[in-house]
């Protein structure tokens, strides 16, 4: 296989391993991406929390699954992944209780405004209810990267460079899930790149701010028959 800075015709853009000093900008491209596409903030107002649920587990516990994509030396977009599901199931459970103690705390001192505690409200009542089906036994990843950056091949050769990752180290099956409008076009376009659509829910948290209805919906590829 090619060197990934050769995969894209664009000579100012590499992909590479995550390092350290990636972390901030990690958190950062997540929160500014964290609603459709858009900066979270107007939807909940707390970025701390936010990039902690979604990337602190990759960046700080599993950092080699973790890659990032680069223009002219700016990281704009990342990928980060788990192939050791059993230790992030469990370290989910602990950092969900830590942050909903953070939460709870800031909270309580009237730091958050009307929208962040209607998102918060989702999360306890209905957030649990709405996450679809997703294999037990299977790595897993988030993927993002800015506006502006998503059109120069920066998710191909991430993807690609995760799924190289998960073959050499015998990973059976890779999932993820992601917001999506149209779920029938969603399900032709994934298994038209070899990915199967095994299940979808109709996710409320953005109701009132969006007029769409979306759906979470979870994508598996099978690495068994692959080389």
């Amino acid at each position: 296989m090619r060197p990934l800075e050769q995969r894209t015709k664009n000579p100012d853009y590499i992909t590479r391993p995550y390092q350290k000093r990636d972390r901030e900008h990690i958190r950062r491209i997540c929160c500014e991406t964290g609603f459709l596409g858009e900066p979270i903030d107007a939807a909940f107002g707390d970025r701390d929390l936010f990039a902690d649920y979604l990337t602190r587990y990759y960046t700080d516990i599993e950092p080699e699954s973790c890659w990032v994509g680069e223009k002219n030396g700016v990281v704009v977009g990342y990928l980060i992944a788990s192939k050791r599901w059993r230790l992030n199931r469990w370290w989910g459970l602990w950092n969900g209780l830590r942050l909903a103690l953070k939460a709870g705390w800031r909270f309580l001192c009237g730091r958050y405004d009307a929208k962040t505690r209607k998102f918060l409200g989702w999360i306890l009542t209905r957030g649990w209810r709405e996450i679809p089906w997703a294999p037990a036994d299977a790595a897993h990843f988030h993927f993002n990267s800015l506006k502006g950056h998503r059109k120069m091949g920066i998710a191909r050769d991430l993807l690609i460079t995760m799924l190289d990752d998960l073959k050499k180290h015998g990973i059976p099956r890779v999932f993820g899930q992601m917001i999506t409008y149209d779920h029938r076009r969603t399900a032709r376009v994934y298994e038209y790149i070899g990915w199967k659509v095994v299940d979808k829910k109709r996710v409320s948290k953005y109701d009132g701010v969006m007029n769409k209805e979306l759906y979470l919906t979870t994508v598996v590829k099978d690495l068994t028959g692959e080389a």
